[in-house]
């Protein structure tokens, strides 16, 4: 699921956390989150050994909650480091291949890509609102929705899982991944009636599902 999902959404993963209607410029790294320049170094030579590797992708995993106020020095450093990869999509695949932080941050930045894909699709929105003409708050949503539901929903749920990821409410933030998706299992078949170019959302989030679960249980 991860390859297919990763190729879909491409280099949107980060890009929208920029454009949606919400914002992270009033949010900073904490003083003690940054990079490692040895390791940094290292890594785009292709002569860091896998605890330093391991370290540096635990490093970035915390910084990527912030990437809108990224200091230029950091800035640079993952710049070089998404280089090294192969772009923002080869990123997540890197940052999934380390177990724990790493691993979980990537599969949650991959669901906020699709929840920002999703978010403008006219049958999955009309399917949302049917849904909540029925139940305004579907379970565990109570607290992060607003009683309209546009082609912004979606997105802003996702900037509220980035920002969770930020202040360090990981169990929360996986929570609300996993009651989001849950959600859209649920208003899967209608949208697909609605606009058959849907298609496999109900398989897409449970796939979604195991893995974000999988990757929680590791830390």
């Amino acid at each position: 699921m991860r390859n297919r999902t990763l190729s879909k959404i491409g280099a949107q993963l980060l890009r929208l956390r920029h454009e949606g209607s919400e914002t992270s410029q009033d949010r900073a790294a904490p003083a003690d989150y940054g990079l490692d320049g040895r390791q940094v170094s290292g890594f785009v030579a292709g002569t860091l050994d896998a605890e330093g590797e391991a370290a540096l992708a635990r490093q970035v995993a915390r910084l990527l909650p912030f990437h809108v106020t990224w200091p230029n020095r950091v800035a640079e450093q993952m710049s070089q480091i998404m280089n090294h990869v192969g772009g923002q999509r080869e990123l997540m695949a890197w940052l999934d291949r380390h177990p724990g932080p790493p691993r979980l941050v990537a599969r949650l930045y991959v669901f906020m890509g699709l929840l920002d894909w999703y978010s403008a699709v006219p049958a999955v929105v009309t399917a949302m609102r049917e849904y909540r003409e029925r139940t305004p708050y579907p379970p565990g949503l109570e607290t992060y929705l607003v009683p309209a539901t546009d082609d912004d929903t979606l997105a802003s749920i996702a900037f509220k899982v980035e920002k969770l990821l930020g202040e360090e409410q990981t169990r929360e933030a996986v929570e609300l991944a996993l009651a989001t998706a849950a959600w859209l299992q649920q208003i899967a078949p209608r949208a697909r009636e609605l606009d058959p170019e849907v298609g496999d959302l109900d398989e897409l989030m449970g796939r979604v599902r195991q893995d974000v679960r999988a990757a929680a249980d590791d830390i």
